[in-house]
């Protein structure tokens, strides 16, 4: 290279150098200000103030609608404490990201406090640069919402003024946070110019400011007091590290730094930006994280322990569900870099040797005399043909008599079922039986109650909780630590050369345990029977209890000793015993020691082919210690927890670390020994990292088509699942997905090619044939079709002008003539509407005055019907009146006031009898309708996309609010249900004025159905509790259902098979029920993982019934016939009412004030639209140009009924309404 190219690279190198460390300046920050649409918190120190999030934020693991902003330099997740709380004393109890945490005061009305939401394209794209520069191997950052908080000279609270005239000291910094749809991060700005102070006084003292993530703290798990979750600090103890928050980087760019805060994955950790380079060569120096505190209080340090220290066992935090679903955070330490391989940094200290264990007895259960060996693999079966019969994850191989699976390296099990080494394992399942508890004569009866457990499988730890224990035995269960405690022996911490049971059999086998306790003799048997790792790799496990144990007065506490058990294993049986003491601590002070004797078998089915047989030795011995149990009385909940290690009999102790589970290694990690005491850490597969932080690894966005062709990729902590698509099945190999053999119905999928919906019809014809049809108004074969204009046809009258319109045409009477177009009659000779000839006679009295009570002169419209709102000259009282002008009732006011008819000059006039041309009918084929307040609006359909631009509003109904709409295509009808004036009303789609139909008897009708079929009505009330059906002209009213009711809301119909389905969002036991449309035969169908089912759609040709829910946020569905359930999408903000159409599903939002369309194949959202104007959207409906196939018994001539004709599946029941009708006749006919 030449001296001048090599001075050249130099100089480049150098102006490289001084472009990434000059810093921020205030013109780098976010725009921000009162023109840019920003909130100011009040003047103040420690002032907050609460943002409903537009787009949930992800801390940590937690998922959050709202955040806090705070004056003293931080966002909260929660309602901030008093600063008194938290200045100085981080970390926080409740979440916080510090950008500038401090004493912080506006109360001079210089410094200000600004943020805002912010969507705007430029701003994300700004934000997606600067993540892209901390993160350059992420390849689909795509933020969707920002919120931009700015702390412009902020001064600190308290600061005197100088005395040499001087200005105070002033800092401007910049927080931003922004969303995506699985990941949130934080990007905070620090100007170099414009941070002048870097403490602020607390309690008199000057303390730094302090900068960082923290979780809060976490409900404390065996005690009743909080446990501090992880705490990511940026800054230290010394004003030195603040000071580089503008030298410093983690993105590129001094000053600025960027964090990935969370995403919904459990254990959820803080990731830094990873570019770094600055002068100084090293950012982020400071960075450390607070470990999960100990169960026990006396614990002198939090700090990562010597190996000469007994590890007390970490609390588990709170439930992902409500009280169960839980999992420890992982525990980080302060560590110095780490270097390339990760060694013990204390592996030459000693290892003291442990106590030498007392042995117990070996007492051997006797074998049961049936055969266990029970081969289940045929003699002859190979793996060509059973290869899907292991897990994804081991291999098959051929025996001399058959085939085995086995793990791959880095898993383990037993073929049939491999988990990753160094993951964590979660086990789910039933708790059922009934136990005796003392001298009680009746026993204490449990029923499926939940039972979860969660193993840290690289240092042994395993917790455990069954849900609802009633208080009468919940405190005699805390000596049986060993009804979950089959899992501590499952996925104990293995020693050298011996394996734990699961690593030797796998998650199929079955449990008998007999526990006899002393000195009192009570026993009790447990059985369990372990079902394998289901599709979310958790174990799965059934438990029944049968017998008496003694009794724990409420109150006790139970202390069990560390204890050892010794497993014998043989052919397809493994049995161990022990006797174990354990204490139990009175309220009164007194103290008692029992024992009870442990006697169980585990019988399996090994696979028979591999000659090698076990692997591992005859006997092990199990050794459990840190066991603690505790009963929640609050919440009814048993908890167990305990460390397990699976090693020799003679009890030897190893010295290292990976043998101990004292290593500081991910919970989603392997610990790999070395010589001495030294150990690496190695991520579990599926995960990433250094093996002392982990993350998960996104198979499905990494390698797109790691699950082949016609799948669907699911992403799993650690793995990843893979589905067939709809019409697709997995073939005998059990992962290439083949199409399903069975007919199409190409009309109904959308893969016909025929011409659009709204100029050609699909007519499904059986098989997977099908024909295509031009809609009347065009010709062509039905794949290509053009307008016919009508026109050239003098369809019209001569005296008319012809308008042709794409499918259609219009009529319009010439000037001077009148009519619809089709007969037009000179205006000297039309005859005269009702409302015109009202008015010769109300005007047939004169010019004399006329007195008070005279009839009034109605005024008619230039089509000579009724105007809405009519007024009496005399007495100056105005109403509403019909199209036939009878006054609407409660309608009238008096003299100087107007009552609000449906058309106002505010309002676009709704659809009357002769549309004015300010009025567009509906587009032709498939609409969508959804109500907003007072009206109703339609967004045409072009297959299953939303024709955003051509959405208008339908009908006008002011002062009302619509909850639910329904449409009938035989008719062309519309139907809403109003709860302002509460009654059920309906409205021609092809023209007229909305009629009530139902106006008494009604409190607050929430759903609607309409049996298109029958000519039936159904709808709930939530305040009268029940479920309605008349006909729909709302004639031969009848409840259905009256009993068994809360909050009735959404309702749906399905004539065809006679069903009917309906929610009721009861807080407390909410449900969704079906019943036959005549009443009989009513059930639950859906109980389980309920909170706030809000809407109910069905879809007739996938049978398939689904329901958004606004308290679990997700839309689901179920098959009301095989009851298989599906989650489609979760993650929702507040969904109100869904309607199936075609693949998709469209539901309304509270929250987002939005419809949205769901792909309910793909389970992802795939099209939102926003109304103009923007509040709350309710019902929804579709309108299709004709109705679907099929008829029911009551179809034609109301199956011959008098009155009411409902359907039920195999026939129909005639039914009278509640009003008597002595004309009426009941009668049931079957089929």
């Amino acid at each position: 290279m030449g001296s001048f190219l090599r001075s050249c690279v130099l100089w480049i190198h150098l102006l490289v150098l001084v472009v990434s460390v000059r810093g921020l300046s205030r013109s780098d920050l976010f725009d921000y200000g009162v023109e840019f649409g920003d909130q100011f918190l009040e003047p103040g120190t420690d002032v907050s103030q609460q943002i409903i999030l537009e787009q949930s934020l992800y801390f940590f693991d937690g998922t959050f609608e709202e955040i806090y902003v705070n004056t003293n330099g931080f966002v909260s997740v929660a309602q901030p404490l008093e600063e008194s709380e938290y200045l100085g004393n981080m970390p926080a109890s409740f979440g916080v990201i510090a950008a500038f945490l401090g004493d912080l005061d506006t109360s001079d009305g210089i410094g200000k406090v600004s943020f805002r939401q912010d969507t705007n394209p430029d701003v994300l794209q700004k934000i997606t640069e600067q993540i892209g520069q901390a993160f350059p191997n992420e390849d689909e950052v795509e933020p969707t919402h920002a919120v931009i908080v700015t702390w412009d000279n902020m001064a600190t609270h308290g600061a005197p003024e100088r005395g040499d005239g001087s200005v105070k000291q002033r800092n401007t910094f910049q927080l931003v946070l922004t969303s995506m749809a699985k990941t949130s991060y934080a990007i905070l700005l620090y100007p170099k110019d414009d941070i002048q102070f870097f403490s602020t006084p607390i309690n008199g003292v000057s303390e730094p400011v302090e900068a960082g993530f923290s979780k809060g703290a976490i409900k404390g798990w065996f005690t009743w007091s909080s446990t501090q979750g992880p705490y990511h600090r940026i800054t230290s103890d010394d004003e030195e590290s603040v000071k580089d928050l503008t030298e410093l980087t983690n993105s590129g760019k001094s000053g600025l730094w960027v964090y990935e805060i969370g995403t919904p994955a459990p254990n959820s950790a803080i990731v830094p930006g990873r570019v770094t380079a600055t002068e100084r060569g090293i950012t982020d120096p400071y960075v450390s994280e607070v470990p999960e505190s100990k169960i026990s209080e006396s614990d002198p340090t939090e700090d990562y322990p010597p190996y000469d220290q007994e590890t007390p066992l970490p609390e588990a935090p709170s439930p992902d569900t409500p009280s169960l679903d839980w999992q420890p955070a992982p525990v980080h330490h302060p560590r110095p870099e780490m270097q390339a391989q990760d060694t013990n940094p204390r592996g030459s200290r000693p290892h003291p040797p442990h106590s030498q264990p007392v042995y117990p007895q070996v007492v051997i259960v006797d074998e049961p005399e049936e055969d266990l060996n029970v081969n289940v693999f045929s003699y002859y079966e190979t793996c060509s043909n059973n290869r899907q019969k292991c897990s994804h994850f081991a291999d098959c191989r051929d025996y001399a008599s058959g085939y085995c699976c086995h793990c791959k390296p880095g898993f383990y099990g037993n073929g049939k079922d491999c988990v990753a080494e160094g993951k964590p394992q979660r086990m789910n399942g039933k708790v059922s039986g009934q136990i005796y508890v003392g001298n009680m004569t009746s026993p204490v009866e449990f029923a499926n109650n939940d039972l979860h457990s969660y193993v840290v499988a690289n240092d042994g730890r395993a917790y455990v909780a069954i849900s609802t224990i009633p208080s009468n035995i919940g405190p005699s269960l805390q000596p049986l630590a060993s009804l979950g405690g089959v899992i501590g022996w499952a996925f104990a911490l293995e020693q050298p050369g011996y394996e734990n049971g699961f690593s030797i059999i796998g998650g199929v086998f079955t449990r008998q345990a007999e526990v006899t306790f002393q000195p009192g003799g009570e026993k009790l048997t447990i059985s369990q029977e372990f079902k394998g790792i289901d599709e979310h790799d958790h174990l799965v496990v059934t438990t029944r209890l049968e017998g008496r144990i003694p009794h724990v007065p409420s109150g006790a506490t139970v202390q069990i000793e560390p204890y050892s058990e010794i497993y014998q294993y043989s052919h397809n049986l493994i049995t161990s015993s022990s006797t174990r003491e354990y204490t139990v601590s009175l309220v009164d002070g007194s103290v008692h020691t029992r024992s009870y004797l442990w006697r169980q078998s585990i019988s399996f089915q090994g696979c028979p082919h591999d000659d090698t047989g076990l692997s591992v030795p005859s006997s092990q011995q199990l050794s459990v210690d840190q066991v603690f149990v505790m009963y929640d009385d609050t919440n009814q909940l048993i908890r167990y927890a305990m460390s397990n290690k699976i090693g020799s009999i003679s009890g030897t102790p190893q010295q290292n670390p990976c043998f101990t589970g004292r290593h500081g290694c991910d919970t989603n990690a392997a610990c790999r020994p070395g010589q001495g005491n030294q150990f690496t850490c190695q991520c579990a597969a599926g995960f990433t990292g250094d093996g002392r932080t982990c993350h998960d690894v996104d198979e499905c966005r990494e390698s797109p088509g790691i699950c082949g062709a016609h799948t669907i990729c699911n992403n799993q902590p650690g793995t990843f699942r893979c589905e067939c698509l709809e019409g697709y099945q997995f073939a005998s190999d059990g992962h290439t997905c083949v199409q399903v053999d069975h007919p199409i119905d190409h009309c109904q999928r959308g893969t016909h090619n025929c011409d659009g919906a709204e100029r050609a019809r699909c007519t499904y014809t059986g098989g997977s044939s099908y024909i295509c049809s031009c809609l009347p108004g065009f010709s062509g074969d039905g794949r290509a079709c053009q307008d016919i204009d009508e026109c050239q046809s003098a369809h019209c009258h001569r005296d008319a002008i012809c308008y042709n319109t794409q499918g259609s045409f219009s009529c319009q009477c010439r000037a001077g003539f009148h009519g619809d177009g089709f007969r037009c009659t000179p205006e000297s000779e039309h005859e005269k509407t009702r409302c015109e000839r009202h008015r010769e006679e109300a005007l047939a009295f004169g010019s004399r005055p006329r007195p008070v009570g005279s009839p009034y002169v109605p005024t008619c419209d230039g089509y000579g019907a009724y105007e809405p709102m009519q007024c009496h000259a005399s007495t100056g009282q105005c109403w509403c009146v019909d199209s036939h002008g009878q006054e609407i009732p409660g309608s009238r006011t008096g003299p100087g006031s107007r009552p609000m008819c449906f058309e106002q000059p505010v309002d676009p006039p709704i659809v009357g009898p002769t549309p004015s041309p300010e009025v567009s009918p509906l587009a032709p084929g498939t609409n969508i309708l959804f109500a907003q307040s007072g009206k109703i609006d339609h967004i045409p359909l072009d297959g299953n996309s939303m024709r955003k631009a051509e959405a208008k509003t339908m009908l006008h109904l002011p002062d009302r609010v619509v909850i639910a709409v329904a449409y009938d295509c035989v008719e062309k009808m519309v139907y809403w249900t109003d709860i302002t004036q509460p009654s059920i009303g309906r409205a021609s789609m092809q023209g007229g004025l909305p009629t009530p139909i139902i106006t008494s008897d009604i409190k607050s009708p929430e759903g609607i159905a309409i049996d298109h079929m029958s000519r039936n009505m159904y709808w709930t009330d939530s305040i009268l509790d029940r479920i309605e059906v008349s006909t729909l002209d709302g004639r031969h009213r009848r409840v259905l259902f009256d009993t068994d009711l809360t909050n009735p809301r959404a309702i749906i119909a399905d004539p065809a098979n006679g069903r009917l389905y309906w929610t009721d969002w009861n807080r407390d036991s909410p449900k969704i029920e079906m019943s036959n449309m005549d009443g009989t035969d009513r059930n639950i169908l859906v109980r389980e993982e309920l909170q706030l089912p809000n809407g109910l759609a069905f879809d007739p040709y996938s049978r398939l019934l689904c329901w958004a829910d606004a308290g679990t946020r997700k839309v689901e569905c179920i098959d009301p016939y095989t009851h298989l359930r599906r989650k489609v999408l979760d993650g929702i903000h507040y969904p109100f009412a869904i309607v199936s159409y075609g693949r998709n599903l469209y539901y309304t939002d509270w929250r987002r004030e939005a419809v949205v369309a769901v792909d309910r194949v793909a389970g992802r959202e795939v099209e939102e639209f926003l109304p103009q104007k923007r509040s709350r959207t309710y019902g929804i409906t579709t309108t299709y140009p004709q109705c679907p196939q099929g008829e029911n018994y009551c179809a034609r001539g109301n199956g011959g009924c008098s009155h009411l004709c409902l359907p039920r599946p195999g026939g129909f029941t005639c039914r009278c309404p509640d009003a008597r009708d002595g004309s009426c006749v009941e009668s049931d006919r079957s089929f």
